[in-house]
């Protein structure tokens, strides 16, 4: 497999594996209805550089990464990382993981922050546990999830923020590995 910048022309194929995803509705907080042109429009903003996972030519997964924020801000990167539900346990994510860091750290970024992973996608959450990610908190019910399947009934489910290190500057404080 290989990590690469994704080009125009992967358009069709990151289409695929967004589609599924936004329909869903279970996992990230884009409007379910969001058609072909606005979800690209939105992972490839002028804000976003983003990536693929390929394998033999075929695009198992692709991920963005960006400024969590402007101004003081600037230093903490961000993703969004979505995997092909045909490749889901092969890998793809924890090799998409591995390369947004590196690339945080080529960039600059001094911290990694997810600022709204949905409580019940367990898979992300043990894996950007496994990568030495902390959930420094939760945000009860500020998830509106569509399934029944969580609690009886769609609706709140908790977000965790989840949050790691990747230098430190400052000489007279160290960062916290873990925050509850």
């Amino acid at each position: 497999m290989i990590i690469r910048p994704a080009a125009l022309s992967d358009a069709d194929a990151i289409w695929s594996i967004l589609e599924p995803t936004i329909r869903a509705g279970e996992t990230y907080t884009l409007p379910r209805e969001m058609d072909r042109d606005q979800a690209l429009a939105y992972w490839f903003s002028a804000a976003h550089t983003v990536f693929v996972a390929e394998e033999d030519g075929d695009v198992l997964g692709t991920y963005y990464i960006r400024a969590n924020q402007q101004g003081g801000g600037a230093h903490v990167g961000n993703c969004g990382y979505m995997t092909a539900g045909r490749a889901s346990g092969r890998g793809v994510a924890a090799a998409m993981c591995a390369h947004s860091l590196e690339q945080a750290r080529s960039r600059g970024f001094r911290a990694m922050q997810f600022n709204f992973v949905v409580s019940s996608n367990l898979g992300a959450i043990h894996l950007w546990e496994k990568f030495g990610f902390a959930t420094v908190g939760r945000l009860p019910g500020a998830f509106l999830h569509p399934s029944p399947r969580l609690c009886g009934r769609a609706g709140d489910v908790s977000i965790a923020l989840g949050h790691d290190i990747l230098s430190w500057s400052c000489s007279d404080s160290s960062p916290q590995r873990t925050l509850a």
